[in-house]
C-alpha cells in the first residue's frame, strides 16, 4: 500500500458545535471503513486538515470533502507520500486552532494557502507529539 498524506484548509459555513459534531462523526465511521486516520484542527475561521492513508480511499475522501457544503474556499495544500501516519491510532483526532498557529487575520490574509507544505505539516508533526485532549471550542 502506498501511504499518502492530503493536507487541505477550507473556511468554515456555518460553523457550530453541531456541525463539527456531524462532520467529526461521519468522518470517524468513513475514516474507519475506508483505513484512514488523521487530524482536524477547527476554528470558525478555519478547518486544517491532514488524512493518511491509501490513496484512492484519500482521493475519494478529499472528492466528498469538496461537494460538501460545510466547507467554503477548499484549497489542497499538500499531497504526498508518507513513510508513516502521524495520527495511526485516529480515525480523525479533533483540536481546536492553538495560539502559536495562525491568528484570525493571518487566516483572513491567506496565511494557510501561503504556507509551504512542510510549514502546514510541521503543524501536524508538532500535534501528534501533544497528548490528546477533550478539545474546548470556542467559537469564534
Amino acid at each position: 500500500m502506498n501511504l499518502v498524506q492530503l493536507i487541505y484548509a477550507s473556511r468554515p459555513f456555518g460553523f457550530d458545535h453541531s456541525a463539527l459534531d456531524s462532520i467529526l462523526t461521519q468522518s470517524r465511521r468513513c475514516n474507519t471503513r475506508d483505513g484512514l486516520t488523521g487530524a482536524l484542527i477547527c476554528r470558525g475561521d478555519i478547518y486544517l486538515q491532514l488524512l493518511e492513508g491509501n490513496a484512492d480511499a484519500i482521493d475519494a475522501t478529499y472528492a466528498r470533502i469538496v461537494r460538501d457544503d460545510r466547507h467554503l474556499e477548499i484549497n489542497r495544500l499538500s499531497y504526498e507520500v508518507a513513510t508513516e501516519r502521524l495520527f495511526p491510532a485516529w480515525a480523525m483526532r479533533s483540536d481546536p486552532a492553538r495560539s502559536w498557529m495562525w491568528s484570525q487575520d493571518e487566516v483572513a490574509n491567506g496565511a494557510a494557502t501561503q504556507a509551504s507544505p512542510e510549514h502546514v505539516l510541521g503543524i501536524f508533526r508538532r500535534i501528534a507529539t501533544e497528548p490528546a485532549e477533550q478539545p474546548q471550542l470556542t467559537i469564534i
